[in-house]
């Protein structure tokens, strides 16, 4: 047993907007993924190092492996997709399983040449609306750096509210109800 966990595992979704597809990474997302992960404005507002192509792939392939929301801490990732194109991930994280909390932290990344086209509500709103009924999340989070200003306006577009926090961090709040909201 590995904690608290949530009723029953929500497994990775594949979900279809009017533009986008939402999928599971898969292996062959590879060249693609080290190219976006390579971009230094991607990497500004991202934790993550420089990586190899290898290392980079062993990225991928743990991206690959996340597909399953169950337990505190579970991390679930998914593809988004453009005509074809691997274009920007979608991340949720169950931070809370308790059913009077249940909370799930959100995280998006879009390609620079597919930003500014609303890729990241659509991907994003489409997942939040899936995990708000499937997991049953009462609280959602998104940690976003204070001058990533698409990442702040797409935080407010979703009816998230920024909490007092640290310098290099904005912390963003919403209700499943606040999210839902936002039609």
């Amino acid at each position: 047993m590995r904690g608290p966990s949530i009723e029953a595992p929500v497994d990775a979704p594949v979900l279809h907007t009017e533009r986008l597809l939402l999928r599971p990474h898969h292996v062959s997302d590879a060249e693609r993924w080290f190219e976006l992960q390579s971009i230094p404005a991607v990497r500004k507002y991202t934790v993550w190092p420089i990586r190899s192509r290898r290392s980079s792939l062993r990225h991928l392939k743990l991206r690959t492996q996340r597909t399953k929301l169950h337990y505190v801490d579970d991390f679930l990732a998914l593809a988004v997709e453009h005509n074809g194109e691997l274009v920007g991930d979608v991340g949720m994280q169950l931070r809370s399983v308790s059913a009077a909390a249940r909370c799930l932290e959100v995280s998006w990344m879009i390609h620079p040449d597919h930003q500014g086209k609303g890729f990241a509500y659509e991907a994003t709103r489409a997942v939040l609306e899936f995990m708000i009924a499937n997991v049953g999340a009462l609280l959602i989070v998104a940690v976003v750096h204070p001058s990533n200003a698409a990442s702040v306006a797409l935080a407010h577009k979703l009816n998230l509210h920024p909490l007092p926090g640290a310098v290099d961090q904005t912390i963003f709040v919403g209700t499943d109800a606040s999210v839902n909201a936002r039609q």
